[in-house]
């Protein structure tokens, strides 16, 4: 045999799958699927015996009690609904709050005899009910036999029994299928299934058992019944606001949010939940991990879907995302904020929106915003990479913490759009406001991040040609300036910053922060000393396309002169800090007397901005300056928001329900541009479904006026909101308010 080396030759490679991927299951795991799905169902047997047959076959059912009609008394005018709070939902089925009575009655073909006759109501969710999983209980209408719910005969009328049964202040919510079923002693007979009998059963916020119970009438009536909100935008000192439509009662929209939590594939026992609930909603409205209700966008191109700016409720974005079971085009906070807010109310959980101005996006935690400076005191763009947002919205939610320490229950944290991971995923929350507040950081969920929105600080460095960087400033107020949300039961702002933070400068607030480090988070400690020359920049109202002028003020402290080299740069940004682009640089040299005040004044003209404006137009300026006598940095910044044109939305007179009105939009494009591809969008919570008009072109100068006719559904104080939107043109706005006549 040769010596030689034999190579021995490849096996071929295995040939590749072709076909799909197999279909994950739980076969070998579980002895039955994870219900996970309220559309699916079993479907429960009619007749169940309780032995095998005889010779003759099982013995006939039919000389005991038979059922021949149940009534869910459903109609918004009977008691059901008016007790639970839920005449106002548009659903052909009773909707009712667990941890209370509801009513139905029960025909039987005779009348019923207690001391004979057994029988039960019961209730099946999901597609393996199961006794022992909450999923199917059986009500039972004397005392010696209950189960979870309670149950009673309520009143007795010929062959007519009303049942009261009392749904657990903790069971799963969702939609229930009932039957009704009757024990004889050969087995069970069970009513067939039909769709009339389905019930929803929500939270509660008015039951003190229930973990969403909520001891304010106002509050709650404002959390979870009021449709109309204000979302407030703009900056710190300039606040806008926009109104917007939740919409949780209207047709399909509860559907809408029992499929949401379908295509999480949550499990259907941990629905009870609010805490579960409202942390997995929050991944599911937004589509960066799991496929959820919103595509976020804050490029400025929305050519296949609609502007963030452009909707004016939650209606349609939630029954597309229903229907065509794909995400939603396109969102921005304050949309994943307001659809979150429809989706929460919805269920029953009481909820609002809050907007944070100067809010910093804390992604490696350590409680700084950093802007880094040349060593001649002019911002470096390049190197500077943090941004804070003018605004940013989120949600908070009511509800007990049974996972946490006394006292951290009450208003959660959620926010759906899409920064950070949060275990892998894009969500946050519930985060207790009180830990935030107390610096009580080490509590889930995510109670580190928003501590950083509302508390970081901006640290201005000096970076040196060798690469050093020195803190020359240290701003302790700028970031989470404000906080806000709507008033209760008025349609004005209330001020809830003391909720999540002490007053700047307090002993409180110096415990909290070092209670916050304790826990990892590292803040600026040093303490630049303070120059002796203030930089002062003007608040200013700006419309879109002015030419407006900008009065730089320094201020000298000192019993000497003092020589200025100062900085002065203007940037079109988007709402989350992140520059476009920079259309303003001036670097003066400013001389200031002893004591003395000198004003620099620099012109903006309208031309050098408006060919880079984006959306939500706001020009933010930095001005800096080195003093030539101490070699000191001064820095000053300011948000301006361009104000936009309004539109003029007026309504006809004399409002009554199921009388037909109209309403009217009208708009003059007051600029020297035409505005192409235009959206007009207007709806009105109980009077008018979402509607829509498209422009091709509005030319300079040019007006248009759109009317629609609508119906009113139900009396009260509402509102028509319109948006209009184009590429050119973004957060445009309108509304009329409404008072409707029964």
């Amino acid at each position: 045999m040769s010596d030689q080396a034999v190579t021995p030759t490849p096996s071929p490679a295995p040939p590749a799958p072709t076909g799909p991927r197999p279909k994950m299951t739980n076969r070998g795991r579980t002895s039955a699927p994870m219900a996970s799905s309220n559309s699916e169902s079993l479907d429960v047997p009619e007749v169940e015996y309780f032995g095998l047959p005889g010779p003759r076959g099982f013995p006939p059912m039919t000389e005991f009690l038979d059922i021949w009609d149940v009534d869910m008394m459903k109609r918004p005018d009977e008691i059901n609904k008016k007790e639970h709070h839920t005449m106002l939902y548009n659903s052909d089925y009773l909707i009712i709050r667990r941890g209370q009575e509801f009513q139905v009655k029960i025909s039987f073909n005779r009348p019923y005899k207690p001391a004979e006759d057994k029988f039960a109501v019961e209730f099946t969710i999901g597609s393996s009910p199961q006794y022992s999983k909450g999923t199917y209980i059986p009500v039972f209408p004397t005392k010696e036999r209950q189960s979870s719910w309670a149950g009673r005969i309520t009143n007795t009328a010929d062959n007519t029994v009303t049942m009261g049964i009392t749904p657990a202040a903790n069971c799963i919510v969702g939609k229930y299928h009932m039957y009704i079923a009757v024990m004889t002693p050969f087995g069970i007979r069970r009513t067939r299934r039909e769709e009339s009998r389905n019930l929803y059963i929500l939270y509660n916020p008015w039951a003190a058992a229930d973990a969403v119970f909520l001891d304010d009438d106002k509050e709650r009536e404002e959390c979870v019944m009021n449709e109309m909100g204000i979302i407030y935008h703009g900056a710190y000192d300039d606040i806008a606001e926009r109104n917007w439509n939740y919409g949780q009662f209207n047709y399909g929209v509860l559907d809408a949010c029992l499929y949401i939590m379908d295509r999480s594939e949550m499990p259907i026992t941990n629905r009870g939940d609010p805490i579960k609930v409202a942390r997995k909603a929050s991944a599911m409205l937004n589509s960066r991990d799991d496929e959820g209700v919103l595509v976020g966008n804050w490029s400025g191109e929305y050519t296949y879907g609609v502007a963030p700016t452009s909707w004016t409720g939650s209606t349609e974005i939630l029954l597309s995302y229903a229907t065509s079971r794909m995400p939603v085009c396109y969102a921005q906070c304050w949309v994943y904020a307001a659809v979150f807010n429809t989706f929460l109310r919805c269920l029953g959980i009481p909820s609002r929106v809050v907007t944070n101005y100067y809010s910093a996006h804390d992604n490696d935690g350590n409680l700084k915003t950093d802007i880094i400076l040349d060593d001649n005191g002019r911002i470096d763009r390049n190197r500077t990479k943090d941004s804070i947002w003018n605004y940013h919205c989120w949600n908070e939610c009511y509800m007990s913490r049974p996972d946490l320490p006394v006292g951290f229950g009450g208003w959660q944290v959620v926010d759906a759009t899409p920064q950070e991971t949060s275990d892998g995923m894009y969500r946050c929350g519930p985060a207790s406001v009180r830990a935030i507040k107390h610096g009580q950081i080490c509590y889930p969920f995510d109670a580190a991040f928003v501590f950083a929105e509302v508390n970081s600080d901006v640290v201005f460095y000096s970076r040196s040609k060798d690469g050093t960087m020195v803190p020359v400033k240290v701003n302790q107020t700028h970031v989470g300036r404000m906080v806000l949300t709507k008033a209760s039961g008025d349609m004005t702002r209330r001020d809830i910053t003391d909720q999540y933070k002490f007053p700047e400068g307090s002993t409180e607030e110096r415990t909290v922060l070092e209670k916050a480090e304790e826990y990892g988070c590292e803040r600026e400690k040093s303490s630049p000393a303070q120059a002796d020359v203030d930089l002062v920049l003007p608040t200013l109202e700006v419309n879109v396309g002015d030419d407006f002028e900008l009065n730089l003020e320094f201020i000298n402290h000192s019993d000497q002169r003092r020589v200025v080299d100062a900085y002065i740069s203007g940037s079109v940004v988007y709402y989350t800090g992140v520059t476009s682009s920079e259309f303003l640089f001036r670097d003066p040299t400013v001389m200031v007397g002893p004591k003395k005040r000198v004003k620099e004044l620099v012109l903006v003209e309208a031309k050098s901005y408006m060919k880079h404006l984006v959306e939500q137009a706001n020009l933010h300026f930095i001005a800096t300056g080195k003093i030539k006598e101490t070699g000191q940095i001064i820095t000053a910044m300011k948000v301006v928001t361009l104000r936009n044109p309004t539109l003029t939305v007026t309504v006809s007179e004399g409002a009554k329900v199921s009388e037909e009105m109209m309403a009217t939009v009208e708009f003059t494009n007051p600029f020297s541009f035409g505005l192409e591809g235009v959206y007009i969008r207007m709806e009105g919570p109980g009077i008018m479904p979402p509607k829509f008009k498209y422009y091709s072109l509005i030319p300079a100068g040019s007006s248009l006026t759109w009317t629609e006719f609508f119906t009113p559904q139900r009396a009260g104080n509402t509102r028509v909101i319109a948006t209009l939107d184009c590429p050119a043109l973004r957060q445009v706005h309108g509304q009329a308010s409404v008072t409707v006549e029964p």
